[in-house]
């Protein structure tokens, strides 16, 4: 492992950064709100498409003596610079396949497509500096089936925040406020979440750790979750990435465990 990592430093020059990637130009290396859950303030430069994907995806929780495991076969977000600090982006699951297996043994399965994001982001921050921060707006359209879908509109708005240090650190905060429907569709209420997320550069990679948590407060009962995400992503260009990670529940209500390997490219 350790000639494996010395080798993949050696053929990246290109990509050898002395801080995590979170300048807005053409000439930075890539910048994106992947991996883990956090966003950076960072935007596409304008007149640029970035592409940041899952390659796979695996979800797995149990609940109620029930197993659910949700496998997103890619899960793309497209990006495009509309001016030197804005960009908007659409995120949708081509297919998913869930599958259930309750303490009796019975199995159910359920597949399609799931629902489509748009976002909006507006940096308000210099496109290069220490301090970054921007306004991430964003609404969920229902084109996903019940089951996989809530069959409801959503939206809400982040707040990407971002701090570099010396020595190749990054803290990232996340709060969010979301506007979401009510478990019985009569209806709609709010949902809070944030997170801390503290990344280290090595050379052409990255390693991020990260708590996350959401309040859903639902007029059926508040659904509180935590979870701790780590993840590592290694640029062997500077307009090319590679991740891999995981997160790790930390309540009942949290997924146990979601896994996942992406790529991102920028051109």
């Amino acid at each position: 492992m350790r000639a494996l990592m010395l080798y993949l430093l050696i053929t990246a020059p290109a990509a050898a950064q002395v801080a995590v990637p979170t300048a807005s130009t053409a000439e930075a290396p890539i910048c994106t709100d992947r991996p883990t859950k956090s966003n950076f303030a960072c935007t596409v430069p304008k007149g640029l498409v970035q592409i940041e994907a899952d390659g796979f995806n695996w979800l797995t929780s149990t609940a109620g003596g029930t197993r659910t495991d949700q496998l997103l076969f890619t899960n793309p977000t497209f990006k495009f610079g509309l001016t030197s600090s804005s960009d908007i982006e659409l995120n949708w699951v081509p297919f998913t396949r869930l599958r259930s297996r309750d303490a009796a043994g019975r199995v159910s399965t359920l597949s399609g497509v799931g629902d489509v994001t748009l976002r909006f982001k507006q940096r308000l921050t210099a496109a290069e500096g220490a301090f970054q921060l921007a306004v991430l707006p964003f609404v969920k359209l229902p084109t996903a089936r019940l089951g996989i879908g809530n069959g409801k509109v959503e939206g809400g708005i982040a707040v990407p925040i971002n701090y570099s240090m010396p020595g190749g650190w990054t803290i990232t905060l996340g709060p969010q406020l979301d506007v979401l429907a009510d478990f019985d569709g009569q209806g709609r209420h709010a949902g809070l979440s944030g997170l801390v997320n503290i990344a280290k550069q090595f050379g052409a990679f990255t390693l991020y750790n990260e708590i996350w948590t959401s309040q859903n407060f639902d007029p059926s009962g508040t659904v509180r979750q935590y979870s701790y995400d780590v993840s590592l992503a290694w640029l062997p260009r500077p307009t090319l990435q590679f991740d891999i990670g995981a997160n790790v529940g930390l309540n009942r209500n949290t997924p146990d465990l979601v896994a996942y390997v992406g790529i991102s490219t920028r051109f």
